[in-house]
């Protein structure tokens, strides 16, 4: 099965799709969309995800959306090595980890919500406040739960689907001028991961497209 990856390099939602593949052991073609250039708008890629966002991964079957569904999808087709864990309650504890990030921390804070502060008048200051503010609400929840349920990663002994959430979120945290010496737990388990060849290799500084910009 060949996979193409259509990614931003700097977008945190692809960069988890980066980690995911990465942790699997997969080989994929990366196929960069410039989303400052509104390349995400063009009718080739709209055909490839009707939202005109990224992640988008051709599975030669299927073309796949949304970050999540994506790794859900990796794990289910390539179990080992696995991205959930094997009870139902710890799933449910992981996926309410990467929920947390996909759903209420990310939505809050990517380009096209700072767009349209912009938009209504909000200045530079502003949106910046903005974003550290839904950053440092869902880090609080986070810290806790990683505290709770982390054993060198943000669940448990091994790098998992939480952890493929939490490094680029954390990535974006220090963009925004979020101080993570707050959120200890959440800084040492991205400190950790970044060690890692499957986290190393996924950085946006890491990607072909980086170098464009």
């Amino acid at each position: 099965m060949s996979l193409v990856l259509h990614s931003y390099w700097r977008a945190t939602a692809p960069y988890r799709v980066r980690i995911g593949l990465n942790l699997k052991g997969l080989a994929y073609d990366y196929a960069p969309v410039n989303l400052i250039k509104a390349e995400q708008s063009e009718p080739d890629h709209l055909a490839r995800n009707p939202q005109g966002l990224v992640p988008a991964l051709e599975t030669g079957e299927v073309t796949l959306t949304q970050s999540l569904a994506i790794l859900e999808w990796l794990d289910e087709t390539y179990p080992q090595p696995p991205l959930l864990p094997v009870s139902p309650n710890d799933r449910a504890v992981v996926r309410a980890m990467a929920g947390l990030i996909a759903c209420d921390i990310h939505p809050l804070n990517n380009m096209r919500v700072q767009k349209r502060l912009a938009a209504l008048g909000v200045d530079e200051a502003g949106r910046s406040s903005w974003s550290q503010g839904w950053i440092i609400d869902g880090f609080r929840a986070l810290e806790a739960l990683v505290l709770q349920h982390g054993k060198g990663f943000a669940f448990g002994d091994r790098p998992g689907l939480a952890d493929c959430l939490l490094v680029p979120q954390a990535y974006s945290a220090e963009r925004y001028g979020v101080d993570l010496s707050a959120f200890p737990a959440i800084r040492a388990v991205a400190e950790h991961c970044a060690t890692l060849p499957a986290f190393a290799d996924a950085h946006p500084d890491r990607q072909k497209d980086a170098q464009l910009a």
